[in-house]
């Protein structure tokens, strides 16, 4: 396979095809053909600019590459050497040499009067196509060798001369592009989808964690099954993938790494069977409202988090509608008694989405600022949120995912709590201000974490849990605070400890090759070959495989 090197947008094969229908710089279709009269004869330049317009300035976005080589086409087209264009430029063949090889830009001047000299236009020069397959070879030899990836391997000079083949120049560029390649998949570890979450985070601070079209959307689906309130039903779920089109297929043999599969082309959704999930109405709404957002396979980690968080918030908003939950939260303020715990209630929910709910709706509905933190029961954090300007633990980078939280803070005192039916409240003194928190813990199949929410000490009179006595105080990221262990400790172990820690592979592994999803694609294709549905199948609504008819939402756990 031949290299597909990038010339101003445009591939060598494109060039070729140009060059094969007489394309400019071919000798057999140029538009201007050699011969034209000189401005001598009378008139002006081919390609002149009329009377007071504006030429082209050769310093725009213009290679001086693609000029030099433009101009070297125009030169041998001509059937002139290096030393009699330099001599009837008035300059030095090596001068000459040094701007067909790209090596000195050229100025609006210099550049017409080359052109006059060439009897052709301006224009010409400055025609952002290669005027050969080879030209385009070359050049992109040229910009791969002066790149940053090629003078890291510290190869020897390899000049680009007529006795270096057309093939040989392909293959260099061919394994130069998958050096390339490699580099960038081995950059796309999760340390980088922590540095891209940390952007989307600012986002999200800014924007108050609400996001208006999305909750729109919501509004407009549950209206398309005539959903008014109240927790939203798995028969409703099952009538929205109806009204959408899909049908719901509960199967055995759903790859691990998957939550779900849509297969599009028939119009079904695969959910897992028998699998412990939190929630199963949460995945199918999550499926659909990929769906509905139109979303397609992301192509960085960038797109990937957007995607997520669009896809995650969709699928709450329509487990807890906005109006019902505005008006519970809102009457729950004026009483001064906010708690995520009556909104998981209403709406029939898991904590840690009634939380994730609350921080979409408190600032904008509610004027309150707040944070949110789930967090592992090894003190590294998961998931983070704030627009209360509290300080989480973060990395060189900016990212929060990973990093310890103090153990003075509620997400982790929580753990200590032997009463773990009630919901855990503290104020806690930190370097930027005394904040109060409510932390809760949920068991998943990664362990137990603490879910909290949180805000500053101003706004602490509406929610309930704020008459706690518990109180700690937190100077973390100073290592006194909490890193270090007591000094009578470390003497008493000193010599006598060797532990063995546990490596998490995914701090280690990049993303599967071919995908940014995380889901094993061989498995997810030979899992939609086994399902897809047979002539028969589409009439009957029957997998292959006989995994059973179509069904509604899988039962809880």
């Amino acid at each position: 396979m031949t290299a597909q090197p990038r010339t101003s947008g445009r591939r060598p094969d494109d060039a070729a095809r140009r060059l094969a229908a007489g394309a400019p710089g071919s000798g057999t279709g140029d538009r201007r053909p050699v011969g034209r009269p000189s401005p001598a004869a009378g008139g002006p330049a081919p390609g002149a600019p009329a009377p007071g317009a504006l030429a082209p300035d050769p310093d725009d976005d213009v290679d001086p590459l693609l000029i030099g080589r433009r101009i070297r086409a125009a030169r041998t087209a001509r059937g002139l050497s290096l030393a009699e264009l330099a001599a009837a430029l008035d300059r030095a063949p090596s001068q000459l040499s040094v701007i067909e090889n790209g090596k000195r830009e050229l100025r609006l001047g210099e550049l017409r009067r080359i052109a006059r000299v060439l009897e052709v236009g301006v224009e010409d020069l400055l025609d952002p196509e290669p005027p050969s397959r080879r030209a385009a070879l070359e050049i992109a030899l040229e910009k791969a060798r002066a790149g940053a990836l090629y003078q890291g391997l510290g190869l020897p000079d390899l000049p680009v001369r007529k006795s270096l083949s057309d093939a040989a120049i392909e293959t260099i560029l061919t394994l130069h592009e998958e050096l390339r390649r490699l580099h960038e998949q081995r950059a796309a570890t999760p340390e980088e989808a922590r540095r891209v979450n940390g952007q989307l985070r600012q986002e999200q601070s800014e924007a108050g964690n609400y996001y208006p079209a999305l909750e729109e959307t919501a509004r407009d689906l549950l209206a398309r099954i005539g959903h008014s309130g109240g927790p939203l039903s798995h028969r409703k779920v099952s009538l929205l993938a109806e009204e959408l089109g899909f049908s719901l297929h509960s199967v055995p043999d759903l790859p691990h790494s998957a939550r779900s599969i849509t297969d599009a082309s028939s119009m079904r959704i695969y959910l897992p069977l028998g699998r412990d999930a939190a929630d199963p109405r949460t995945t199918v709404l999550q499926a659909l409202a990929a769906h509905v957002l139109g979303m397609d396979e992301p192509a960085d980690y960038g797109e990937l988090l957007r995607q997520r968080v669009e896809v995650n918030y969709l699928a709450a908003a329509m487990l807890v509608p906005e109006a019902g939950a505005s008006e519970l939260l809102q009457r729950a303020k004026a009483q001064r008694e906010l708690s995520v715990e009556d909104l998981r209630d209403e709406f029939a929910v898991t904590y840690e989405l009634a939380a994730h709910r609350f921080t979409n709706l408190a600032t904008h509905h509610l004027d309150i600022p707040v944070h949110f933190l789930k967090v592992h029961s090894s003190g590294a954090i998961v998931k983070a949120y704030q627009n209360d300007h509290v300080r989480f633990p973060t990395d060189a980078l900016g990212a929060v995912e990973g990093q310890l939280v103090c153990r003075w803070w509620s997400a982790r005192r929580v753990f200590r709590s032997e009463d773990r039916m009630r919901q855990y409240s503290q104020y806690t003194d930190k370097p930027g201000g005394t904040y109060w928190c409510t932390s809760r813990i949920e068991s998943g199949s990664g362990g137990e974490f603490s879910i909290s929410v949180g805000t500053d000490f101003a706004h602490t009179k509406w929610f309930r849990g704020r008459e706690t006595s518990v109180r700690h105080s937190s100077s973390c990221p100073d290592p006194d605070c909490c890193r270090r262990p007591a000094p009578e400790l470390v003497e008493r172990w000193h010599g006598s400890v060797w532990p063995v820690a546990r490596l998490h592979a995914s701090l280690l592994a990049a993303m599967p090759t071919g995908t940014f999803t995380g889901v094993d694609r061989v498995a997810m294709l030979e899992f939609l070959e086994r399902h897809a549905p047979s002539t028969e199948g589409k009439t009957s609504g029957e997998p292959k495989g006989g995994a059973g008819p179509a069904s509604s939402v899988p039962p809880r756990g």
